[in-house]
């Protein structure tokens, strides 16, 4: 039987000083795909309601998740 898979390692980022805009979300969207290339994940910590409604409403809510 395989051994499962380990644990990604989780990067968190703190976005409080980003602009909440599409080239912000585009750029956080990269790192994270780029993460998951190399089996890590990224989680983003103190994101203004606004960044967090941008994020939502391009579809990326799933990809750029909120540290908890």
């Amino acid at each position: 039987m395989p051994e499962p898979a380990p644990d990604p390692v989780t990067f968190t980022i703190d976005v409080c000083d980003v602009d909440p805009d599409a080239v912000t979300v585009d750029a956080l969207a990269r790192l994270q795909l780029a993460a998951k290339g190399l089996s890590c994940r990224l989680l983003l910590r103190d994101a203004s309601p606004e960044l967090l409604e941008l994020v939502a409403f391009m579809g990326l809510a799933d990809v750029l998740q909120e540290s908890r």
